[in-house]
């Protein structure tokens, strides 16, 4: 790929994913610039920009990680340093956006994904490039264009290169929620879904909330009684786990788009080995992995987990050597290039559609 010839791009770091920073900045053909970030102390982060950013384009790399706070304010402090030296623009590319999955109103709390994105725009940034929201409306919270680029092209691949015999596959969603994603990858792959459903173990679970409230006066019982009233909301229970599709004797491809709290993705290999599936792969973006999701990956039924480097997980890779990675800085480092140019980003949404 050739490289900007302008001099007046700049790429600089956050300490989130260094290597993947590196990776795009030769594949761009320029070097990284001068930005030192540390923490004091008292943990308060310091931000010191060594090459002059008057007048520049500049392009902040950095990722969500399981510290996603100090991520979080690296990157503020970064894009309004260079804010306040008189960039010309300011393009965040962050793989994985900190927060995306508290982008619903959810009792009494808040929707942090909206707050996040204010907090962005304020701090200078003019552009986002992201990979794989977990809600595409995301993009609606930022006054900003977002660019949300898509790694399946590149796990596709990985499928039809590295797994003998994938035509012997078939593309699993691990709860009905995820079922577009596995579609919309049996449809490129010309392969059959099946769809787990039924009671899993989820990491979220309902707090007390104002379901429990005490119940309504008794004249307003009484109300109800006679039919006059609000009726009540059947309580949901799911049926016993199932898959819904054919897995004997196929090779399992379970897709999501990000594998963290990994228990789901366990207890769902367990069935599928039942059901009799003699492989079973898990395919995602993002790679968070927290807390003890190696070990368990390890001693699990699944045979493969392949995840991009959206996120830095060599640490995981020790602990269990069933993870697999695909390098994703190709993708964004185009980005970056086709921004830089003013060139059409439509090239990089080829063929997606809006399931996808």
């Amino acid at each position: 790929m050739d490289g900007p010839a302008s001099t007046d791009i700049m790429i600089i770091s956050g300490n989130s994913h260094p290597e993947l920073s590196d990776l795009i900045a030769s594949r761009l053909g320029v070097k990284l610039g001068g930005c030192s970030v540390y923490h004091k102390t008292n943990r308060e982060t310091m931000v010191e920009i060594g090459d002059s950013v008057r007048g520049k384009d500049i392009y902040i790399v950095q990722t969500g990680t399981k510290d996603c706070n100090n991520d979080i304010m690296e990157l503020l402090i970064m894009a309004y340093a260079c804010k306040t030296s008189s960039a010309k623009s300011i393009v965040a590319v962050i793989p994985y956006l900190p927060y995306s999955k508290q982008c619903k109103m959810r009792k009494r709390g808040c929707i942090v994904s909206k707050l996040f994105a204010k907090m962005m725009c304020s701090a200078g940034i003019s552009r986002v490039i992201t990979m794989d929201l977990h809600q595409k409306e995301i993009q609606g919270f930022f006054d900003c264009p977002v660019d949300n680029l898509r790694a399946s092209p590149f796990l596709l691949q990985y499928i039809q290169e590295s797994i003998p015999d994938y035509r012997n596959g078939v593309i699993v969603a691990r709860n009905p929620g995820s079922a577009k994603k596995a579609t919309s990858y049996a449809e490129r792959l010309r392969l059959g879904i099946a769809v787990i459903h039924g009671e899993q173990k989820e990491a979220d679970s309902d707090m007390v909330d104002g379901r429990y409230s005490p119940p309504p006066l008794p004249s307003l019982s009484r109300t109800m009684e006679m039919g006059g009233g609000v009726p009540q909301h059947p309580a949901k229970e799911k049926p016993p786990i199932n898959i819904v599709g054919d897995v004997s004797g196929r090779i399992a491809i379970m897709v999501d788009d990000m594998i963290d709290d990994v228990q789901s993705f366990v207890a769902a290999a367990e069935v599928l080995k039942e059901r009799g599936a003699y492989k079973i792969y898990v395919l995602a973006t993002h790679g968070l992995l927290s807390s003890d999701a190696p070990s368990l990956l390890e001693a699990s039924l699944i045979d493969e987990i392949v995840v991009t480097n959206t996120i830095p997980h060599e640490s995981q890779k020790l602990q269990c050597h069933k993870i697999k990675t695909v390098d994703i800085s190709v993708l964004l480092s185009e980005g970056i290039r086709r921004i830089h140019n003013k060139e059409s980003m439509s090239y990089l949404f080829k063929n997606v559609t809006l399931e996808d």
